[in-house]
């Protein structure tokens, strides 16, 4: 009777085990897709030149490590960082495609290791270059997407001439892609509240293009509701450093891309003491910035006049 009892309780553990098991593997199996799905994304989205799509396939900080094909050393890029270096090349040749194949993963948790072969074929001008290899990825789970935080390249053979590159490079900085001329945009936006954050007025002067504009719709000061050439402007914040104490604007800082890759609206929030009045200025923005080749050519900004008033002690006049 007891072994009876002591095969039952066997057999129902060996049941459950093996039901967790199926249960895992069933999760696993959904993830084995998802980041297959992700390898097979980067090789096509990178073949389309789709570089916004493609920097979310990456975690905000990925290791890079193609010694194998032209020495040098490992990095560690930001994905934006990355994806410039690719828009910067890829564009500039009239075709690639990269072929992957006999994609292998492995799921531990929110973590993941995975490997393909690969063929990357290239044509520019005539010429053709064509490398083997394989890929080696390692993927963190974010928010249950599946993000590639290293990739290293395992040089096999090569094909053709690597003077495509030069060939390449040439062609795409006389045509820059969208999305170097977006990341311009928002690193204009982000050096125009840095400078003033820091009062770095010389940094300040030098976003601005020679015909910028500078408009304030709703401001209650008559005198800088639209502020048109780069002297005018700068005059207007000549005295930042004198008038501003702490100041903090980045932080809350959110960036919504147009269509139009030189024109970016943006929000946040202001928190600066007026070194002047006394008095602290909180304020919301809605911001409208077109950059021209790293130049603010506009600045539209929207915010509540009641707060400036107060904090400049306008209400007391």
């Amino acid at each position: 009777m007891k072994l009876l009892i002591l095969g039952g309780l066997i057999m129902s553990l060996v049941s459950a085990a093996t039901a967790l098991a199926a249960v895992k593997s069933a999760d696993n199996s959904a993830d084995v897709a998802a980041i297959k799905t992700v390898m097979e994304s980067m090789a096509n989205m990178a073949d389309r030149n789709e570089y916004d799509a493609l920097e979310k396939i990456f975690a905000d900080e990925v290791e890079v490590d193609y010694t194998s094909l032209g020495g040098g050393e490992v990095e560690v890029k930001s994905n934006t960082a990355l994806m410039s270096a690719w828009a910067s090349l890829l564009p500039g040749f009239e075709r690639t495609r990269h072929t992957l194949n006999n994609l292998q993963v492995k799921v531990d948790g929110d973590k993941a290791s995975g490997s393909s072969k690969v063929t990357a074929d290239h044509w520019v001008d005539g010429m053709f270059w064509s490398v083997t290899g394989t890929y080696d990825y390692v993927f963190r789970k974010e928010d249950g997407q599946w993000l590639i935080t290293k990739l290293t390249l395992n040089f096999v053979s090569e094909t053709g001439t690597r003077d495509v590159f030069a060939a390449a490079m040439k062609h795409a900085a006389g045509n820059p892609n969208t999305y170097l001329t977006r990341q311009k945009t928002r690193q204009a936006v982000i050096d125009f509240l840095t400078a003033l954050e820091e009062k770095d007025m010389e940094k300040f002067n030098s976003l601005w293009a020679e015909d910028a504009v500078q408009d304030m719709p709703f401001t209650p000061d008559q005198s800088i509701r639209r502020t048109s050439g780069k002297d005018n402007i700068i005059a207007v914040y000549k005295d930042w450093p004198q008038t501003a104490g702490k100041v903090e604007y980045l932080s809350t800082l959110v960036m919504f891309p147009m269509q139009n890759p030189e024109v970016i609206y943006v929000e946040f929030d202001g928190d600066v003491d007026i070194l002047t009045t006394g008095r602290n200025y909180k304020q919301k923005y809605s911001c409208l910035f077109h950059v021209v080749d790293g130049k603010i050519c506009l600045y539209r900004a929207y915010y509540n006049p009641v707060p400036f008033k107060y904090a400049f002690k306008m209400d007391e006049q």
